[in-house]
């Protein structure tokens, strides 16, 4: 099983001494990956399905990436998820490239479609189409990651004649997608090399394990994305007999989420999960 740490870029977190103990206290005690989460902006007053208060502090993902990068060795460093639709596709592949060869090759790219209308509407994004807008800018950004001559010509960005280097060091930059519906499912089973589930209890997971295999069935797997690997966020708090049922259940990677207000606790938390869990 892999050990990943959501968060890393928020609440605590969010104060960089903090996020900066707390990522080298996990390369230390063996976490596989770190993990940014993401909303650009809140809706003030909270307003549902809005999972945050307005003031609840987040790190930009990609600035947060970088940052450890040039603090930690190994670790992987994954977004968690980067909300595709609402951002640039080219100002992103640049920012993530940046972040894939600071870190000499540890990038994860998670994305997902969004949720939250409010935060759309403030930054002027259509709601309408989301998904549709992240495949497309997904494999506009993998076009100029990983040609001689980027081009690509789609619904919602084209572009050709132009270079954007350096060009990630991962050929390619793993891409997880994130979502609990039968649509994020089939992305994941035509795009993605993993799939990430968050806030998620045992039967939910096995429920959206299902969802994945009946998109399977319905959807080609380009094989060379190989086989899907399966990442949670889990509701409860992680010990290893919780740790050993997700595995059971065909979990490959564990990414908790501690909520937690200082940095001794979160390297505290650190260093007990990976007692337990490793």
């Amino acid at each position: 099983m892999k050990l990943g740490l959501f968060g890393i870029n928020m609440n605590a977190c969010s104060d960089p001494d903090t996020s900066l103990r707390v990522a080298q206290a996990a390369e230390a005690a063996g976490f596989e990956s770190l993990w940014t989460g993401e909303h650009v902006v809140l809706p003030d007053p909270q307003l549902a399905p809005s999972p945050l208060p307005p003031q609840y502090p987040l790190l930009d993902p990609a600035v947060t990436l970088a940052f450890l990068a040039g603090h930690t060795r190994t670790i992987k460093l994954g977004t968690g998820i980067i909300i595709l639709p609402q951002r640039n596709p080219l100002v992103l592949a640049k920012e993530l490239a940046s972040v894939d060869v600071i870190s000499k090759g540890r990038l994860i790219f998670g994305l997902g479609v969004g949720y939250l209308k409010p935060e759309f509407d403030a930054l002027g994004v259509s709601f309408e189409h989301k998904g549709a807008r992240a495949i497309d800018y997904l494999l506009a950004m993998q076009a100029i990651w990983s040609q001689a001559q980027p081009q690509y010509a789609g619904r919602f960005v084209s572009y050709n004649a132009i270079q954007a280097q350096p060009q990630p060091i991962q050929q390619p930059v793993p891409i997880v997608i994130g979502g609990h519906t039968p649509a994020a499912f089939r992305r994941t089973v035509a795009h993605a090399h993993g799939w990430y589930g968050f806030a998620l209890d045992l039967p939910a997971t096995e429920r959206c394990l299902a969802g994945l295999a009946e998109a399977a069935r319905t959807v080609e797997r380009p094989a060379a994305l190989g086989p899907l690997e399966i990442s949670i966020t889990p509701a409860a708090a992680l010990d290893a007999a919780l740790a050993q049922r997700y595995i059971q259940a065909g979990v490959h990677r564990l990414i908790p989420f501690p909520r937690l207000k200082t940095s001794d606790e979160l390297v505290a938390y650190v260093e007990q999960t990976a007692r337990a869990c490793l």
